[in-house]
């Protein structure tokens, strides 16, 4: 069967395992010192050729069979730690001992270090693995011959050639890359984007190729170019983009040592110093690096949408219909707008603009065709100063603005085709660009055009059931579009160092001025882009049973206009930076801030606003549907004071009522939890005589096991006794709430039953995105503006125990805690405290205290 071995398997084992080895240290060398991407990955699948045939030839002749290199490794292309992928052709009647060999084949090949992904399949189980498998009849396709029986290997080559269907292959592409788009929420510009698969990543350049190969194009870019698909213009924009991507992907393999795609912040500012990159003064290295592959992502997907299309148009195209002309510029041709002629932007720059209008007003077009794409990407240049300041311009781009439908679509489609960028030259600076806050997980173009797509979503009935107070507030809210531009503006100063917020105003003070608001529409706009950080500031980290804090908050906003707009951007602004930064209970405070200013607004006094009176008749009438009998509260209500009954809602004064009403002297600590009443996670109430230490003992327990406390609010009533409430969120355990309700009832009523005893957090595991992007932690001790109390603020990285660990250094200085805000931004915290003790009131102590409680916060 086999010709006898010239070198016994081990020696030839060994040698082969040399070679690989210091073949590949010749190519890291080699990149070390000149840095081709492409010389280093055709240079390794070299280096694997010739090992596999010569281990080929050393274990002899497989008669009938052929060595076959697929997928990436068939192109010639083998990244330093990507897969070697194998098929390995059988004939259509194979040996019984020839599985035996192919596996000792197989397993000799990862001796030797190759990582090896083989499939052994006749000619007839490939074409059928292949209809079946898109990605099998991908791989087939960039098959090449290695060793073995190379007219077996032809005889396949012919017959997949005979049975690929050339239009079904281009519709399964095509599917195939929106199913892969959605695995990555279609979007190329999350921070840790994969530079292989996200859109805008090499698989879009491949999918490219693929296409054309299956039109009988063949594999390379100069094809599309002289069967008239792309432009000279295209062509080298696709081939700078390819070699800008491969050398990034070629970098990223060397330093993670393994085959990583993912541009993940451990290895940013590492691949930006392999490039050369330094930081600039407002700019991190890594960023400015990542600036550069999200525009180079945008021109892949640029690229991609238009010559996919373009070889469907062309090899693929559908029956004729005739086109309906729409003006005498633009006409509908088979669902796409089309342009009437190629030089139509040339002659009319205005119909540059028009071409998006035209899409809100036309929902029967389900996209523009690759003539107007190709059209738009070459007219961006058009977009001078001149065409800025052209009256029919700005007319035309508030249009788009005001339409009733399609604004998000075109928002997008203008940003992808660097349309947007050039019209609002401030927008082009921020396209790409990193927030590296661990709270935002888009860069800032993307998050904009989150929030502007969030505020939109205020407007339409069929997504009301999400958020019905938004709704119904934006329903009644005239011009909403202006909402839009001060959504746009909110962030368009990010990165160019000072206020942001301070330097967009400019920006959308200019674009209202040149695009004809008035005077009242301008200041509201303008308004917004000041303020747009204050009221989640205030809701989260101010004291909101304090009237002071509402009045002040009330001054700031002057009328229910702009709390109204104000609250719509806030909340669009918190849920379009990550999915896990919203979250309900950010929700309820920003809806309380928001009632208590609209009463203040509205002539109600302080009190009044602070609503206590319809609070305490709410609770009654919540006590007497449970059964309880008219007067049962008053004697733990008299108890509490005011601050009390501002502090909390009707739901949770009903619910410590009913809790405590016939023992509102217990001697022994009680403990309730129930589910969270506005969203996940769990609400505690700790009811006991008031005692040393009690806050840190509590919080103890918490973190040892793991909770995260999301809110807490401290109060001692009249009598001494300490009735202290809590949000845990995120809590992490596999148990079922009922479980977790039953063990914080117990097992918390219990340590506080045995004083002194003070539990410790559990041990902190840092999240890798901390570890490369550290925050420094920051303190401030400031008297409030009564000076009665002093006001804590804290910056720090999250992690379990953090607010134990303040409340640690608070009570080694003997002060009191009397309210705690926690605010969650992605993996920051910014953390308020109320306080009071002596020491707050001496300078000396004041500063051993912030010492502190920066050591305590260091990780």
């Amino acid at each position: 069967m086999s010709a006898p071995r010239a070198e016994a398997p081990q020696a030839l084992t060994k040698r082969l395992r040399a070679e690989l080895a210091a073949a590949q240290s010749a190519l890291l060398q080699d990149w070390q010192m000149q840095r081709k991407a492409l010389s280093n990955i055709k240079g390794r699948a070299r280096v694997v050729d010739h090992i596999l045939r010569a281990l080929w030839r050393g274990m002899g002749d497989l008669a009938g069979v052929s060595l076959v290199a697929v997928g990436g490794y068939g192109r010639g292309e083998l990244y330093p730690h990507s897969d070697v992928d194998l098929l390995i052709l059988l004939p259509d009647v194979a040996p019984a001992a020839l599985e035996a060999e192919i596996s000792e084949l197989v397993s000799t090949l990862w001796d030797i270090g190759l990582d090896i992904g083989h499939s052994a399949r006749t000619i007839r189980e490939c074409v059928e693995e292949a209809t079946r498998d898109i990605t099998v009849q991908t791989n087939l396709m960039e098959a090449r011959f290695l060793a073995g029986d190379r007219e077996h290997f032809r005889v396949m080559q012919r017959t997949l050639r005979e049975c690929l269907d050339r239009e079904a292959f281009f519709t399964a592409k095509k599917l195939e890359q929106e199913s892969r788009y959605a695995r990555y929420q279609d979007t190329a510009f999350s921070l840790e984007p994969n530079c292989k698969e996200s859109p805008g990543g090499l698989r879009d350049l491949q999918s490219i190729r693929w296409i054309a190969q299956g039109f009988g194009i063949g594999p390379s870019w100069s094809g599309l170019l002289i069967h008239q698909v792309c432009l000279p213009e295209e062509l080298r924009a696709v081939r700078q983009a390819e070699a800008f991507l491969r050398e990034l992907r070629v970098s990223l393999h060397y330093l993670a040592k393994r085959r990583e795609d993912r541009l993940l912040f451990d290895h940013q500012e590492a691949l930006a110093k392999d490039f050369g990159i330094t930081a600039g003064s407002h700019q991190r290295a890594s960023e400015i690096l990542m600036q550069r592959y999200y525009r180079n992502a945008k021109i892949i997907t640029q690229l991609n949408t238009m010559l996919v299309q373009k070889l469907g148009a062309t090899f693929a195209p559908r029956p004729f219909a005739a086109p309906v002309p729409i003006n005498a510029r633009f006409l509908a041709k088979r669902d796409l707008l089309d342009i009437a002629s190629d030089d139509i932007f040339e002659q009319h720059p205005a119909a540059i603009l028009e071409s998006f209008a035209i899409m809100q007003r036309h929902s029967e077009l389900k996209g523009m065709s690759a003539r107007t794409l190709r059209g738009l990407w070459a007219a961006r240049r058009l977009i001078t100063p001149a065409f800025r300041s052209d009256p029919a311009h700005r007319a035309l781009f508030m249009q788009i603005l005001r339409a009733p439908r399609g604004l998000i679509h075109e928002l997008r489609r203008m940003n992808q085709f660097d349309i947007l960028g050039r019209y609002l030259p401030a927008w082009g600076k921020i396209v790409g660009r990193m927030q590296h806050d661990l709270f935002h997980v888009y860069t800032v173009d993307q998050h904009i055009l989150q929030v502007v797509r969030n505020v939109r979503r205020f407007t339409m009935t069929e997504h009301a059931h999400e958020y019905p107070l938004m709704s119904r507030l934006m329903s009644e809210f005239r011009d909403a579009w202006l909402l839009y531009i001060a959504a746009m503006f909110h962030d368009i100063a990010k990165g160019r160092g000072g206020d942001h917020s301070l330097l967009g105003m400019q920006d959308a003070d200019a674009f209202c001025t040149d695009h004809g608001l008035c005077d009242e529409d301008r200041a509201l706009v303008v308004w917004l882009v000041e303020h747009h950080l204050t009221m989640s500031s205030v809701a989260q980290k101010q004291d909101l049973s304090e009237p002071a804090v509402i009045e002040r908050f009330a001054r700031i906003v002057g009328s229910e206009r702009r709390l109204v707009a104000l609250y719509l951007l806030t909340h669009a602004d918190i849920r379009g930076t990550s999915p896990k930064v919203w979250n309900a209970w950010k929700g309820k405070l920003l809806e309380d801030l928001f009632f208590a200013t609209q009463a203040l607004l509205r002539g109600h006094t302080p009190l009044q606003a602070s609503g206590i009176a319809q609070r305490q008749e709410e609770a009654r009438g919540i006590l007497r549907f449970h059964g309880l009998r008219e007067g049962v509260e008053n004697a733990l209500w008299e108890t509490l004071d005011t601050s009390y009954f501002m502090r909390f809602d009707a739901q949770d004064i009903a619910w410590h009522a009913r809790m405590l009403y016939h023992r509102p002297e217990s001697p022994s600590p009680i403990v309730r939890a129930r589910p969270n009443q506005i969203g996940q996670g769990v609400q505690v109430m700790v009811f006991t005589p008031d005692q040393k230490d009690l806050f840190l003992r509590i919080l103890g327990f918490f973190a040892r096991l793991g909770f995260s406390v999301a809110d807490a609010k401290i109060f001692t009533t009249r009598h001494g006794y300490a009735l202290d409430s809590f949000n845990l969120l995120d809590l992490g355990h596999a148990d079922g709430i009922r479980d977790v309700v039953g063990l914080l009832e117990h097992d918390l009523a219990e340590r506080l039953a045995h004083p002194g005893l003070i539990d410790e957090p559990m041990k902190i595991r840092l999240s890798r995105q901390q570890k490369h992007f550290p925050i420094e932690p920051e303190v401030s001790i400031r008297p409030d503006d009564r000076n009665q109390r002093f006001i804590l603020s804290v910056s720090a990285a999250d992690r379990p125990g953090l607010l134990f660990s303040v409340a640690k250094v608070l009570a080694l200085h003997q002060i009191n805690l009397h309210a705690a805000k926690i605010a969650t931004l992605g993996e920051r915290v910014e953390d308020t405290f109320l306080l009071s003790g002596e020491a707050l009131h001496r300078e000396d102590a004041l500063i051993r205290i912030e010492r502190d409680l920066l050591e305590s916060l260091a990780i």
